[in-house]
């Protein structure tokens, strides 16, 4: 007869790393938040943090983001000391390809996570959690009813419009590009203008032109961050339609290794703002509800003008929220020829 207690508490091998994770989805977009047993990293920045895990630890990114234990859209992030004395703590972002500078979907799920699980004290209705990021501090505020988190809003880095340009070999003719930053750099293309419709069912052409489209984005055009030079290349595409219901519109972002955002990336619609606001299609103070390709909603709101280097910007204000879908805890050992992860996509 089976023994399903024995299954229950198999135990952990001897040797190898074993690495505690809370499991969120914001909007469908995974987060997997490391929370216990990744080896601490030096530095006094995060952009020092993130230098030191990219050089000792890489092979423990791709071994939670890659097949077996992830697939080739995981996302993740590592929870690290803060750099700011005012912050609750520090994250790096983890994907396919390497780190990003900023994600809103993982400000989201990880401030829920902070607040509801005690972490960070829930004080109702709102809690604010500042989080030190590699594009800067985010302040973030849970909304809470009940011990239950409802919603989250963060204000999110300056976020400004880069230029407009014409890009070439992707189409007949010359698609018009408008890159903006809102945490990271995007490439924006109306879906009309390569003949795309934003649809689940599209979604290898989807990541086919996001691609295409970043790598001649990147082998054009020279993108500078105004002040860090690490985060001075293109993330991703956006790819942006109108919508028949009440949201303002539809988003589609291919970024990274041609990961495919389920949400309707916070960074994006950061950048969005910025783009609307310049081209006097929003005002100060006005929420626009934009949505996802499964139809998850991010609502954001252009706060305030603001300088970020040499470009006018704009303080945008995210809101959106988070699930809790379980808890792991993974080993990587290296007696397995596969410990370090695969992505076959």
């Amino acid at each position: 007869m089976m023994d399903r207690n024995k299954l229950i508490e198999h135990p952990f091998p001897k040797q190898g790393v074993r690495i505690k994770t809370l499991e969120y989805h914001t909007g469908g977009e995974p987060l997997r938040i490391i929370v216990d047993g990744f080896p601490e990293l030096a530095g006094k920045t995060i952009l020092e943090k993130r230098n030191d895990c990219r050089e000792r630890f890489d092979h423990l990114r791709t071994a939670l983001m890659f097949e077996p234990r992830g697939h080739a859209d995981m996302y993740g992030c590592l929870i690290v000391e803060p750099e700011r004395a005012d912050s609750h703590f520090g994250v790096l972002f983890l994907h396919n390809e390497g780190y990003s500078s900023m994600c809103g979907h993982a400000v989201i799920a990880v401030t829920k996570a902070m607040v509801e699980s005690g972490a960070i004290p829930m004080t109702s209705p709102m809690t604010e959690v500042r989080i030190d990021s590699p594009a800067g501090q985010i302040r973030a505020f849970a909304h809470s009813d009940n011990d239950s988190v409802t919603s989250v809003h963060f204000e999110n880095v300056p976020s400004f419009v880069y230029g407009h340009y014409q890009i070439a070999n992707i189409m007949a003719e010359p698609i018009p590009v408008t890159i903006a930053y809102g945490g990271a750099f995007y490439a924006y293309v109306n879906a009309s203008a390569v003949d795309l419709t934003l649809r689940p069912d599209n979604h290898e052409r989807i990541i086919s032109l996001g691609r295409k489209i970043k790598q001649e984005v990147q082998r054009t055009l020279t993108i500078e961050h105004p002040f860090e030079s690490d985060l001075s290349f293109i993330y991703g595409t956006i790819f942006v339609e109108p919508t028949d219901n009440e949201t303002h519109s539809r988003n589609a972002c291919v970024f990274a290794d041609g990961e495919l955002d389920r949400s309707p990336t916070g960074t994006g619609v950061s950048g969005r703002a910025a783009i609307h606001y310049l081209e006097n299609d929003i005002e100060l103070e006005q929420p626009v509800v934009i949505e996802s390709l499964l139809g998850s909603r991010f609502t954001v709101t252009a706060l305030k003008e603001t300088t970020f280097g040499p470009h006018q910007a704009i303080i945008p204000r995210v809101e959106g929220n988070a699930h809790f879908i379980g808890k792991n805890e993974f080993v990587v050992n290296s007696d397995d020829p596969l410990s370090h992860g695969f992505i076959l996509r």
